[in-house]
């Protein structure tokens, strides 16, 4: 089974996450040695690939949380022939 394709928005978000987790990161820790770079770049790698991956999750999520199970069906609305919604566009016209 192929996985499908990354959408816009969790390239944006993984990228987004990727790039400001680790500037906070390397920021807050203020580490100077190669192994602490190289734990926050993965710590920052993983964050954004958990971002990206829920993005979809969420969103359909709060779609489905939005909307109504029963919702009311409306009443379609009477046109009467006599009036100027009901007319056709040649009776306007002549």
């Amino acid at each position: 089974m192929a996985m499908p394709r990354p959408t816009v928005a969790q390239f944006a978000y993984g990228s987004c996450t990727v790039i400001l987790s680790t500037v906070a990161m390397l920021a807050l820790s203020r580490t100077g040695s190669a192994v602490g770079i190289a734990v926050i770049a993965v710590a920052a790698l993983a964050l954004g690939l958990l971002v990206a991956v829920t993005v979809p999750a969420t969103r359909a999520r709060a779609v489905a949380v939005r909307r109504p199970s029963a919702v009311p069906a409306e009443r379609p609305v009477p046109v009467s022939s006599g009036t100027a919604a009901g007319e056709s566009v040649r009776q306007r016209a002549a």
